[in-house]
């Protein structure tokens, strides 16, 4: 019983460490997938980029919501 209490928040802090990571490779992702779309399909009107960097905004914060929730709910249980 020991061993999963001493383990338990070791897990909880690698988890909230990789959360930075996982939000900038998303946010980055979309960034690029956005500038691509600028330079191949240019449209005076509908900027991809701005658009897309959201995007990925929206769906980092998304997800890191969700992973403290879990987290959240595991330390409950």
């Amino acid at each position: 019983m020991e061993n999963k209490k001493n383990k338990k928040p070791f897990n909880k802090w690698l988890a909230l460490i990789n959360i930075p990571i996982q939000m900038g490779v998303v946010i980055f992702v979309f960034s690029y997938m956005g500038n691509w779309l600028d330079e191949t399909h240019p449209s005076p009107i509908f900027y991809y980029h701005k658009i897309s960097v959201l995007l990925g905004v929206f769906l980092a914060l998304y997800n890191t919501i969700r992973q403290v929730n879990d987290i959240n709910k595991s330390d409950f249980n």
